[in-house]
């Protein structure tokens, strides 16, 4: 009810196309939410890929996903803000590592660029399992868990990508894997004798995968055409940090940080792979802690 007052008295106070940019007056009946079918843009690629919008099936795949994501506006809204964060260091990585700049765009639906950890405990922006972390040269530790890191974790994600790009050689395809592993999408490729991800049979979430990738990356290199009105002053800007080099045992964190003149959640905050309340340092480890700059 709260919302439902506040949107009505917000229709009271700004004029329509203001508060519905793309709509014209008409369009908004009293009292009621507006939803509009989307038009699909004419033509989409994907790491410089085409999708082949010419087919009806594929057309419709795209046409659900970007309709759930322009719809479900919290959660959109919030991964074009964190989006803006986020995007110039993992740019910057993509850029370093090889791979295209679209990947940018796996962690906004793997994660929506937060720490969670997934029921089948893959972890962090990227969702990287602790196998595969490991294997990807990820320190994974009682106190330390790099996945955690976005920046780290990023390189590592690349590590993945670059492995499958050189076993499909098909960037479309290296998305698809992403979320069914090498293993599942090569099962699928000799069983059903096609190398295109478009083409392939897959399980729901496979299927849906790359299309959600390209729905975020639509909406979020044209919000305008999908509804999106965010104010530059609200997007969320990347933190401003420098690093400390630590090179003995710290056995209490707490105690750290007030040494550096913040607080535990502050350090928490800019260092979310630090896991515990110390860090063990052995041999000659050495770590870079970020504190605000």
């Amino acid at each position: 009810m709260l919302g439902y007052i506040a949107f009505n008295e917000a229709r009271d106070n700004e004029p329509d196309d203001k508060l519905f940019p793309g709509f014209a007056s008409q369009d908004i009946a009293p009292g009621n939410y507006v939803a509009k079918s989307i038009t699909l843009p004419e033509q989409l690629t994907f790491a410089g890929e085409q999708v082949p919008l010419n087919e009806p099936e594929v057309m419709e795949r795209l046409d659900r996903e970007l309709h759930i994501n322009t719809y479900w506006h919290n959660n959109t809204i919030f991964i074009i803000k964190r989006a803006h964060r986020w995007f110039p260091e993992i740019e910057s990585v993509l850029a370093e590592e090889g791979v295209p700049n679209d990947f940018k765009y796996l962690p906004a639906i793997e994660s929506n660029f937060l720490n969670d950890t997934s029921p089948k405990n893959a972890v962090g922006f990227w969702q990287i399992r602790k196998s595969t972390g490991r294997e990807m040269g990820l320190e994974i530790t009682r106190e330390v868990d790099e996945r955690y890191d976005p920046i780290k974790s990023t390189r590592a994600a690349c590590k993945y990508l670059n492995k499958a790009y050189k076993k499909f050689g098909n960037w479309t395809m290296v998305a698809g894997s992403y979320n069914r592993g090498m293993s599942g999408i090569q099962r699928a490729i000799e069983k059903q004798k096609t190398d295109s991800y478009y083409d392939l049979l897959l399980n729901s979430e496979t299927s849906r995968y790359v299309f959600r990738i390209l729905a975020i990356k639509e909406i979020i290199e044209n919000p305008e055409n999908y509804y999106f009105n965010i104010n530059d002053d609200h997007l969320y800007n990347p933190y401003e940090v420098e690093y400390v080099e630590v090179t003995e045992t710290i056995p209490d964190l707490v105690e750290f940080s007030e040494k550096q003149g913040i607080n535990y959640k502050q350090l928490k905050l800019y260092n979310p792979w630090l896991r515990q309340n110390r860090l063990t340092i052995r041999g000659n480890k050495k770590y870079l802690i970020a504190i605000p700059g």
